[in-house]
């Protein structure tokens, strides 16, 4: 192969990964967004004329960050998305995705957790450059709750937590030990 092939070879394969990151980025920040329950961030995730099927009905990707905050806001204290598995296929300007997806729930009074576990299915789409999904729908496969009562006992006590707005730390710039954060 001449040097013109291999560079071309080599543009090709960079393309791929870069878009594969990208990817992936869209679908670890709009998880981030919906546990800090940053509408904004999660919003960005979307195109404006999706949809995200969590549950019975599909919501338009407008209503989604709102709605999933304020039922999660009402029914948990705290939630986290934990991404697993992940595989993509790239067909031009139009991704498929499946992503395994473990969400940890705790319970208002601090005494419950639920750990339940499903899929991402996503669409998303490349536009001028830039990935967002188009369409989402989410499984759930498993589910199981235990007694969360750990958290409240010593030797958690004085460890950081997390909230769910931009107070978190996650938002901190720079990261400062010792620094302000809520704390169990």
């Amino acid at each position: 192969m001449d040097i013109e092939g291999e560079l071309a070879q080599l543009k090709t394969t960079m393309q791929y990964l870069k878009d594969r990151q990208d990817i992936l980025d869209v679908i670890v920040r709009e998880s981030r967004g919906r546990d800090r329950h940053d509408a904004a961030l999660t919003a960005s995730c979307y195109w404006p004329e999706g949809a995200d099927e969590h549950g019975a009905v599909p919501l338009s990707a407008l209503d989604y960050p709102e709605l999933a905050n304020q039922g999660h806001a009402r029914a948990f204290s705290m939630n986290q998305h934990n991404l697993a598995n992940h595989t993509c296929e790239i067909d031009g300007d139009t991704a498929y995705c499946e992503t395994y997806v473990v969400g940890t729930l705790l319970s208002h009074d601090g005494q419950t957790c639920t750990m339940a576990s499903g899929r991402y299915m996503d669409q998303l789409e490349r536009r001028n450059g830039e990935w967002r999904i188009l369409w989402r729908r989410s499984t759930v496969e498993a589910a199981m709750q235990g007694d969360a009562s750990w958290l409240h006992t010593p030797p958690v006590k004085g460890f950081l937590k997390g909230t769910r707005d931009r107070t978190d730390l996650s938002y901190h710039r720079p990261y400062e030990p010792g620094g302000a954060g809520a704390r169990w």
